[in-house]
């Protein structure tokens, strides 16, 4: 490793050690009271701008700003959650060529983090102790092929210990141990790196993968790296107490020598170029510094603390943990204080609460900092967005998008907090209820009910174990797992499938409904909606009375708890699935009895009835009357994608012309998919050009217009888009941009779509935000298939298409040096491109992307392989003139040669064969390394008494291997551990050619 190293490099270096070895000496006699005029002067503000300039102004290191906690087009990563993943491309070497990040050598930042997901998840610590958190500032320098370990630890060394003050004695450096499983030696450079600087030996000790060995994640750069601990008490030897659990003795920096990438196989695979991940918690090293022993007595939360204090009706906080924080009132603090930092940055960055991926995990943090403000520090409801104004003041100067986003911010904690309230107070009781029909014996709680609050009520599964954790109660995990298993099976089935479950009405039944006149189902409330003052959709409440119960094939009057069965109510606010548009989630609850929860699995539509799929939580009866509540984020994404969908049909009929004719279609809330005739599939531009009629229409935040007019009315607009199926009457008439009113009057055909259609839609286009269309294919001769994203969706694939973009073109400029690259090298840039074009097949992104970044490797595969294929035949050439000038004209050659490649020496065969063309010839690589022979030999034709494959087959059989080919050539690998087994195994073949094959006359 150390020739990676310059000389200059060194000498620069020890320039720097030298420097450390003469003020060492006066470090070591530092005073507890002169440290304690350093702790005065650092507030947390001076520690982050010290630690830039030093690096900037002493190492002429460049700056780079924080990149966004939300990772750009890495789907390995739910939040960025260390300082060098912006700096991933570097590391991997697929940099775009054409972009600043190729410049970069040396770097330093402030990098935000947020640890809430994946590998590295702290959630469930934050708040049990004094130094956890979701949210915190990696302090960091980098060294892309510059500098490397030898001038790392010089110059952590001197910012410490010279900067920042802190007693060189305090301080213990730990180094990578090795590991004999993976193939690792120990980090001894490192060690005896830090030896140089006059550290102590027993203050430099070794450490194995677990404390030593740094990965991003399951998969990513990783390497050795030695860290930097601080011992609070001092005065001592701490070494026992290092990486130990000791709150006493933390660790406070890690010098990351990145040197590898964890493959998704999991091994390990060397870099590009070997570089320098440093990262140093602040909030960790102000405490230092502050002389704290805890982060959350640092300046960094003591305002949040206060904040909190004042806006509750909690005992000011006193820092206590575990049995000492009787009633987790500091927990509490500490909680609260931790998640609004965090989501105040996720939501500056634009991860919103959401339900799914970081979305999903920021929703869980902000109810868990709800949960812990309203119920144990007794915060009144919006008290936790008040707190934003003190983390902008806090963090406002470095990150500066936290004072431009705080009133957003704000809104969003207000709306999440107040639907959570509501949640939580039914969510208890339910809990309550349940518990005490429970048997006070039973520890499980039932998984079924816990199931239905996570599903319906949007309660994180670890929030339950909370709450139930103070009833001395648990959840039954192997029933929990067995419904979560039914619900990600469900999810897996076609949204066509799934109607299928629901139990029709038969006949007989829909006749004694009718009989009994019982009314139809009025479904007018499902279009009861509008948008508030603050931009957001407002769904208004439905109150209905059962007037039909269908269980077991037959009409019931009652139901009983934990039944299947169909509802049908005089009125519902339920979408049923229809119009290509999927139906409503949601759930009951009745009139009286508010925490019993009647989940809606299914909406089907049934004679005029909307047929309802339940499985009672309780009791049912007709008669009985039951509020419903729709699941409001899934109605809305299925009318951003219904109305998307109205505008692609309008989109693809402007660019293609008459010839589009819708085929079907389907939207929920996730996705949105199109069938439609047309001619071939779409061409590249064809799907630009639909992308962008679609965006233009979504800019003009169009208005839609909804009007429901006579049949035959409706029918005479000029440009109407219809499909073959039969329509109400009245009908639904859905405009984009032009009153329907208008449409009726005019005799000329409007530029907009205008479709016949029963579905919910936005009132305005732009709530669509974006569209991509991530799929089309052809599903049968004149039919395609156009698969579509939206919203936040939509904008992920495009930053996915990017990422593989600059890979590929990372790639293509590397490819473009073919002319240098050996063998070897051509191979791994091959198989580059192999796994890049897997990666191009399955990763979402826009499809006309797609095309064009599979047209481009397609043809990088092609000049991979021709450059692939000269260098062999290059490599053979030179090889078989070798073995011509030793063998001249042997009737038999058999011989052994250098390469890795079998194709190689299979060509080497051929070559030497057309010089010798009535020659036996059999050639051997070895692989010492794995112990394997490669075989590869050729019988010229005409030969008696045996084939290629029978002597490569004999051959490689005799070495307990195998062989494929045909009568003239074949190729084969067998083991050979030992040389000696080589020379035996060349004697014997030479030997069964002579005698099998045919006679061949001796020359030896």
């Amino acid at each position: 490793m150390a020739a990676r190293i310059t000389v200059v490099k060194h000498v620069h270096c020890a320039l720097l050690i030298t420097k450390l070895s003469c003020l060492s000496s006066g470090i070591r006699r530092c005073t507890a009271l002169s440290f304690s005029v350093y702790r005065r002067e650092f507030t947390s503000k001076r520690v982050r701008r010290k630690f830039i300039d030093f690096f900037r102004e002493g190492y002429g290191h460049r700056v780079v700003p924080s990149s966004s906690v939300r990772p750009r087009g890495d789907p390995s990563l739910l939040f960025v959650n260390a300082g060098m993943n912006q700096f991933k491309p570097i590391l991997l070497g697929c940099a775009d060529p054409r972009s600043e990040m190729v410049s970069y050598r040396r770097v330093v930042n402030s990098q935000k983090c947020v640890r809430a997901g994946g590998k590295h998840n702290d959630l469930q610590d934050v708040g049990k102790d004094v130094y956890h958190h979701t949210f915190f500032e990696m302090l960091g320098n980098w060294s892309f092929g510059d500098y490397f370990k030898v001038e790392a630890c010089a110059m952590a060394w001197r910012l410490l210990t010279e900067e920042y003050g802190i007693p060189a004695q305090r301080l213990y450096v730990s180094y990578f141990s090795g590991d004999p499983a993976n193939g690792l030696p120990a980090d001894e450079e490192t060690r005896d790196i830090w030896l140089s600087m006059g550290l102590r030996a027993d203050h430099v000790l070794p450490f194995g993968m677990k404390d030593n060995f740094w990965e991003m994640g399951e998969t990513g750069p990783c390497g050795p790296c030695t860290e930097i601990h601080y011992d609070h008490i001092g005065n001592r030897n701490a070494a026992l107490l290092v990486n130990a659990d000791s709150p006493d003795v933390v660790e406070i920096w890690n010098l990351v020598f990145m040197q590898y990438n964890r493959e998704s196989n999991g091994s390990l695979r060397a870099l590009p170029q070997c570089s320098v991940d440093t990262g140093m918690g602040l909030e960790r090293l102000v405490t230092v510094l502050q002389g704290k022993r805890s982060n959350y007595d640092t300046d960094l939360f003591t305002p949040l603390l206060s904040a909190i204090h004042q806006c509750s009706k909690a005992p000011a906080y006193q820092g206590r943990t575990g049995a000492a924080d009787v009633a987790q009132l500091d927990m509490a603090y500490r909680v609260v204080a931790d998640h609004i930092r965090t989501i105040c940055v996720c939501i500056a960055d634009g991860v919103y609460p959401g339900m799914a991926g970081a979305e999903l995990v920021l929703r869980r943090i902000l109810r868990r900092a709800v949960r812990f403000s309203t119920e144990v520090l007794q915060a009144p409801e919006g008290a936790l967005a008040s707190l934003v104004p003190t983390v902008a003041h806090l963090l406002g100067d470095a990150y500066p998008e936290l004072n431009t986003e705080s009133d957003r911010i704000m809104d969003l904690i207000n709306q999440n907090e107040a639907h959570f309230l509501s949640s939580l107070k039914q969510g208890r009781r339910v809990i309550d209820r349940t518990l005490s029909n429970m048997d006070e014996n039973s520890s499980f709680f039932p998984a079924s009910v816990a199931w239905s609050l996570y599903r319906n009520l949007g309660f994180p599964l670890d929030l339950i174990d909370l709450m139930l954790e103070e009833k001395g109660k648990i959840v039954d995990k192997k029933e929990m797992k067995v419904l979560e298993d039914e619900y990600e099976k469900l999810g897996l089935q076609s949204e066509e499938d799934e109607g299928e479950k629901l139990d029709q009405l038969d006949l007989h039944s829909l006749a004694e409904l009718q009989r009994q006149r019982v009314p139809h189902t009025d479904d007018s409330p499902k279009y009861c909606y509008s948008v508030g003052s603050d931009g957001q959709y407002v769904f208004e409440p439905c109150k209905a009375s059962v007037l039909a119960l269908y269980c077991d094939g037959a009409l019931v009057s009652e139901v009983r708890q934990g039944q299947h069965c169909a509802v049908i109510l005089d009125q519902t606010s339920f979408y049923a699935e229809q119009g290509g548009q999927a139906n409503d989630q949601g759930y009951f609850t009745k009139d009286g009895l508010q925490d019993v929860l009647f989940p809606v699995k299914c909406v089907r539509l049934a004679g005029g009835y909307v047929v309802h799929k339940v499985t009672a939580a309780e009791t049912l009866r007709t008669g009985d009357q039951v509020h419903l509540h729709v699941d409001e984020a899934w109605r809305l994404g299925c009318m951003i994608n219904h109305t998307a969908t109205h505008v692609l049909n309008f989109a693809l009929r402007e660019l293609l012309g008459p010839i589009v004719s819708q085929r079907g279609s389907h939207c929920s809330a996730n996705r949105l998919r199109f069938d439609f005739s047309v001619k071939g599939t779409l061409t590249v531009s064809e799907l630009q050009k639909v992308e962008e009629l679609v965006l233009n229409i979504i800019r003009q935040n169009a208005d839609v217009h909804v009007e429901e007019v006579p049949l035959s009315s409706a029918k005479q607009i000029a440009g109407l888009r219809t499909v073959d199926e039969l329509y109400p009457d009245p009908v639904r008439v859905v405009s984009v941009a032009v009153p329907v009113s208008d449409l009726l009057a005019s005799e000329r055909a409007e530029q907009t779509s205008v479709e016949l259609c029963c579905g919910t839609h936005l009132l305005r286009t732009g709530a669509i935000r974006d569209f991509v269309v991530v799929s089309e294919r052809q599903m049968m001769k004149g039919v395609c298939r156009i698969v579509a994203f939206t919203g936040d969706d939509a904008i992920k694939a495009r930053e996915a298409g990017q990422a593989l973009q600059e890979e590929l073109e990372s790639l293509e400029a590397r490819m473009g040096l073919s002319n240098t690259l050996s063998i070897q090298e051509a191979k791994r840039l091959s198989k580059e491109v192999g796994h890049l074009i897997n990666a191009v097949d399955i990763t979402p992104m826009p499809q006309w992307k797609r095309l064009e970044l599979q047209t481009r490797l397609k043809a990088m595969l092609k000049s991979s392989n021709n450059s692939i294929r000269k260098l062999e035949i290059k490599e053979a050439a030179l090889k078989a003139k070798e073995l011509l000038d030793k063998h001249s004209n042997k009737p038999v050659v058999v011989d052994l040669i250098q390469t890795d490649s079998i194709s190689v020496l299979m060509k080497t065969v051929v070559q030497l064969s057309k010089s010798t063309p009535k020659s036996l010839v059999m050639l051997f690589s070895h692989w010492e390394s794995s112990g394997k022979l490669l075989c590869a030999c050729l019988v010229p034709k005409g030969s008696t008494g045996g084939s290629a494959i029978e002597w490569a087959l004999s051959v490689c059989s005799r070495l307990g291997g195998n062989a494929e080919g045909a009568k003239d050539t074949a190729k084969g690998v067998g083991n050979a551990v030992k040389v000696e087994d080589v020379a035996e195994i060349l004697h014997w073949a030479e030997e069964f050619a002579h005698n099998k094959i045919r006679n061949v006359p001796r020359t030896d």
